[in-house]
């Protein structure tokens, strides 16, 4: 699925220009994926879609998130670190967090792989029509090791 996402993102430019379902099927599915990969990642989108439309508002400076256990669990400790990373660089306000948190918690799998949630924030951020710094795109797609330190 997350193959199927990041070929979403490279190639439309904003969720908008995206075909419909139908279309959008048929085209991955001449691309190559798989389609119980196609209907997983389209289904995940529209959840994105409602996601988004949920989370709305301000959030107080001093307001603080509060994982549950089972967020703790599924989301894991690599995972729960970058969000908090995101948010006090500046980069992922409390809605977003929270959409963040909302797909992240709709995939399989404990805990949740670090690669696949910065995908999550990349599809957030691009589901929004809001392209990420440099920064932070350069921390959600370059591996650690392979950064130039300067």
């Amino acid at each position: 699925m997350f193959d199927v996402l990041v070929y979403l993102y490279e190639t439309y430019w904003r969720p908008d220009a995206c075909p419909d379902h139908a279309q959008l099927t048929r085209k991955l599915s001449a691309v190559g994926f798989e389609t119980d990969e196609i209907q997983e990642a389209l289904s995940w989108l529209d959840g994105l879609a409602a996601a988004g439309d949920a989370y709305h508002g301000e959030q107080s400076e001093h307001a603080m998130r509060v994982y549950s256990g089972a967020e703790m669990e599924h989301l894991g400790e690599a995972s729960i670190s970058f969000i908090s990373f995101l948010e006090s660089a500046g980069v992922l306000p409390g809605a977003m967090r929270e959409m963040v948190i909302d797909r992240a918690m709709a995939i399989g799998g404990n805990p949740m792989d670090l690669e696949d949630l910065k995908i999550i924030v990349l599809m957030v951020f691009w589901s929004l029509g809001e392209e990420p710094d440099a920064l932070i795109l350069d921390e959600l797609f370059v591996a650690p090791e392979e950064r130039l330190i300067h």
